[in-house]
């Protein structure tokens, strides 16, 4: 059975310890995130580009590359850059590092967009010193029309991880649950009237908890007014109400503060 491997701060290798150096001046503001004793160890848009200009994400500018940092058997550490190919921008906040397949080491989980067809979540995994596209959901099918991630992580207890995320968080407002299991990746679950984005915000907002009562998505109806604990059962979207929303709040809700 796959069991999604939790990426926590250990005490490091080696290998793992070359890479502690700072990434590159190229990274995007906000979007280095890290995971130490993990291969990659660390993954960052870079190289901003303005041929999309959808401007979605305020002063958040959309990328040309994904790069991740790997340590190396030998102490080293290399960098892999992969680009978003002809026609595309990398439109998202910042990467996610999460072990999607269960291998004991993670993908790399980002919002590639079309120019002509708007965006889609797509998984990368380190193999052969290159990140390769191991997976992707369809093209949302219009150009200016985005996906907020949610959550990654065994949300049913099945022993495969999932991926949610909110399809045009602020006009359709549909939270879509994917599974990705033995390759296969498809979708399993889906919801309305939820959001997590407002047009113009650098951050997307809530996201994956576990507070003791296993793993809930902190998101809002789709007013912005309440916010939600939405769990997915293997069957069932549910969605419970914890209190009103705001940008603050979400954030203590996903930290357990609420």
């Amino acid at each position: 059975m796959i069991r999604l491997a939790v990426l926590a701060t250990l005490a490091l290798s080696r290998p793992a310890a070359a890479c502690l150096a700072p990434p590159p001046a190229d990274v995007i503001r906000g979007s280095l995130v890290e995971a130490a004793e993990a291969e990659p160890n660390a993954a960052w848009y870079s190289t901003p580009t303005g041929i999309y200009g959808h401007g979605i994400m305020g002063s958040v500018p959309d990328a040309r590359d994904l790069v991740a940092k790997i340590a190396t058997e030998d102490g080293d550490c290399r960098i892999v850059t992969t680009q978003a190919g002809d026609g595309h921008v990398f439109e998202d906040t910042a990467p996610r590092l999460v072990d999607v397949t269960g291998d004991g080491t993670p993908e790399i989980i980002a919002v590639r967009s079309n120019l002509d067809r708007g965006a889609q979540l797509v998984i990368y995994q380190h193999r052969d010193r290159a990140l390769i596209e191991i997976a992707a959901t369809p093209y949302i099918g219009q150009s200016n029309r985005w996906l907020a991630p949610a959550a990654a992580g065994d949300l049913d207890g099945d022993g495969y991880v999932e991926i949610a995320y909110v399809d045009r968080p602020h006009l359709a407002k549909i939270l879509r649950i994917w599974r990705y299991a033995a390759g296969d990746f498809r979708e399993v679950a889906a919801a309305t009237g939820l959001t997590s984005h407002a047009i113009g915000d650098e951050v997307i907002h809530g996201g994956l908890r576990d507070c003791g009562q296993g793993p809930e998505i902190v998101l809002s109806d789709a007013d912005r007014s309440r916010m939600l604990a939405v769990t997915y059962d293997g069957w069932t979207i549910r969605a419970r109400e914890i209190g009103l929303w705001s940008n603050a709040a979400a954030k203590d809700a996903v930290a357990c503060r609420r």
